[in-house]
């Protein structure tokens, strides 16, 4: 029966751990690997990460400038109304949900509609962002397009909210 007191690991998996400075039999003794001199040879005597000998290291000859906005760039998943034709039938609620579901995207904060295709049913899409000739084509079939406020806008128009009630609260304590 196994248990705690005979568990082992499996014959060849667990290699024994190398003991250095054990004598001048073991072969690690007296230096124990280091070498005779030099800079890693005692201890503390390692290079940091980056370090080249003195030369000016990579990090500081690369220039270093400006700014980037990557950070902030809202990532949008698309869909094209090529696979909305394909996907949905007449007259469904295209919805961020429904399109997880249809396996079209894998996420439903931010999702923009693309113009791709063509669409001869009426759909009524619901989504963060459109592109102008998705706008078209699916007014043009007769379908609804709702805009579904992003993450971004939600906050926005959170904070506003806020600063308005904290105003309606300030006037009404006069």
């Amino acid at each position: 029966m196994v248990s705690l007191n005979n568990l082992k690991p499996k014959p060849g998996s667990a290699k024994r751990r190398k003991r250095l400075g054990t004598g001048q039999g073991s072969g690690h003794g007296q230096t124990s690997t280091r070498g005779q001199k030099g800079q890693n040879s005692t201890s503390g005597g390692a290079k940091r990460d980056g370090f080249e000998g003195g030369q000016l290291p990579l990090l500081r000859r690369i220039p270093k400038s400006g700014f980037s906005n990557v950070r902030f760039q809202i990532k949008y998943e698309w869909v094209n109304i090529s696979s909305l034709e394909k996907c949905f039938k007449a007259g469904a609620e295209v919805t961020p949900d429904a399109l997880v579901k249809a396996r079209l995207v894998k996420h439903t904060d931010q999702i923009k509609i693309l113009g791709d295709g063509e669409l001869k049913k009426a759909l009524t899409v619901k989504a963060q962002a459109f592109s102008a000739s998705a706008k078209e084509k699916i007014e043009k079939a007769g379908g609804k397009i709702e805009l579904i406020p992003g993450a971004k806008a939600a906050k926005e128009a959170e904070v506003i909210a806020q600063a308005e009630a904290k105003k309606k609260f300030k006037t009404d304590k006069k």
